[in-house]
Parts: structure tokens; C-alpha cells; sequence
């Protein structure tokens, strides 16, 4: 995977027929990159993730993975979409629609079942993955049990445990108290010190700041207001109100 991993080339998407839900967006993310994408509520982020992560497709425009333009009907290859969807997970912002089994250890096990690991591998990689997220006592608790911070942290762990290579965030600090901010934080940047590529949206400036260094702002009108560094994008207080960040 070296390289471009996205690009997108002028993607408009339509959720009613008249109103854009992305308007225009081109953009290319590499290999190992630290991106986040900003924005103010209702700027189209959520359904920007969604089109990186290949739940919804571009009504216009065209979309590249790892150097190939891809559309709805290449997923129709098993090869293909077992490569894609091992290599790109997204975490929701809502957390609640990503939990759904009895225990947090079947959430665990769930995706390593789907992709054919074995009973001995599992139950290593539950291991592996609850010491890291602290979440060892948890494992016998349904998921719908735990707060906020804990739902996360599981959801979070039920795709990284499937060693994928991108990692797209939705919101991740939504709702956590400052103690599960830092935490989550730290777990992130571990991921992207072992070369993962991780994608946040957020209208959160202090979240970003400490987990990119690349930041795409959407705007209200569904598009890309600037592309750059912190410097760029953090030093110029009068773009920031502009784009309703601050």
C-alpha cells in the first residue's frame, strides 16, 4: 500500500435530489499520513467518511483506492472487498449502531470470525487487544452496559483487532469525559506510531491538533475551504471564524 491510498477527483454526493451532501471534494491521503478533516456541524464530514469507507458512492466525480478508480460494482469481487474491508474500518460517531452482540468478547471476536481466523488465533488477539484498551474486565459485560467512554473504547477495539492499515474517526471525543479523551487520544497515536493511517473528523481543534498534522476544512457549503499544516490552518485566526471553527 504505498503511496496514494484515497483520492478523490471533484465527488459531489446528493442525499435529496436539489441539496448536495458533498460538494466538489478532491483530495488525495497517503500512506501513514495523520489527517482531520474539519468542519462545523452539517459540513459533510460524516458522509465524506462514509464515501472513504465505501458505504456510499460518488453520485460525481471519481474515487481511487491504492491507485484504482473503484465504484460500487468492483465490491462485487470477494477478493477485492475482502482486501478492502481488512485494510479500512470507520468508527462511527454513534457508537450505539456499531455494538450489537450479547458480550463485549463476542464484539471483540466478531469481525476475526467473519474473516476466517481460528478459535486459538481469537482468543490471543482478544488478549492482545483488551490489554491495551484496559478493557479486560469487561469482557463478560454486554456492551449496551458500559458508559460512554468504555462503548467507545470497545467499538474502537473490534476494529483495530482486525489489524486493519486506515483508520477512519468520526467524532471520536464526542461525550467522553476529559480522562477517556487523553486515553483515547494515547491509543490513537500508539496505532500511528506503528505506521497506521489514521482519517479524524472533528469540529474538536484540540483533538486534532494531537492526532494530525494534514487538515482538510469543509465548509458549510459541502466543499474544501483549505488544505495545509497547523500553520496554515491554525495560525490564521480570521480564516478559523470564517469557517466557523472558533
Amino acid at each position: 500500500m504505498d503511496g496514494s491510498i484515497f483520492k478523490l477527483e471533484n465527488v459531489s454526493y446528493y442525499y435529496l435530489k436539489d441539496k448536495k451532501s458533498l460538494n466538489s471534494i478532491s483530495l488525495e491521503i497517503k500512506k501513514q499520513e495523520k489527517v482531520a478533516i474539519l468542519g462545523p456541524n452539517g459540513a459533510g464530514k460524516t458522509t465524506l467518511l462514509k464515501v472513504l469507507d465505501a458505504l456510499l458512492f460518488p453520485q460525481e466525480g471519481k474515487f481511487y483506492f491504492c491507485g484504482e478508480e473503484i465504484n460500487k460494482d468492483r465490491f462485487e469481487d470477494p477478493e477485492f472487498n475482502y482486501k478492502f474491508r481488512k485494510s479500512v474500518v470507520l468508527l462511527f460517531q454513534n457508537v450505539d449502531a456499531q455494538l450489537f452482540l450479547p458480550t463485549v468478547k463476542d464484539e471483540l471476536s466478531f469481525g476475526l470470525i467473519q474473516l476466517g481466523f481460528q478459535e486459538e488465533e481469537i482468543e490471543r488477539k482478544i488478549l492482545q487487544i483488551s490489554d491495551l484498551f484496559r478493557i479486560s474486565h469487561l469482557l463478560e459485560r454486554s456492551p449496551f452496559q458500559l458508559s460512554e467512554g468504555e462503548k467507545k473504547k470497545v467499538a474502537l477495539a473490534s476494529l483495530l483487532i482486525i489489524d486493519p492499515e486506515i483508520i477512519l474517526l468520526d467524532e471520536p471525543t464526542n461525550g467522553l469525559d476529559p480522562r477517556s479523551v487523553r486515553e483515547f487520544i494515547e491509543i490513537i497515536q500508539e496505532f500511528q506510531n506503528n505506521g497506521k493511517t489514521v482519517i479524524t473528523a472533528t469540529h474538536d481543534l484540540n483533538t486534532a491538533i494531537k492526532i494530525a498534522d494534514k487538515f482538510y476544512v469543509m465548509g458549510e457549503e459541502k466543499n474544501i475551504l483549505r488544505v495545509g499544516n497547523y500553520d496554515d490552518i491554525f495560525l490564521d485566526e480570521d480564516f478559523l471564524r470564517f469557517a466557523n471553527l472558533i
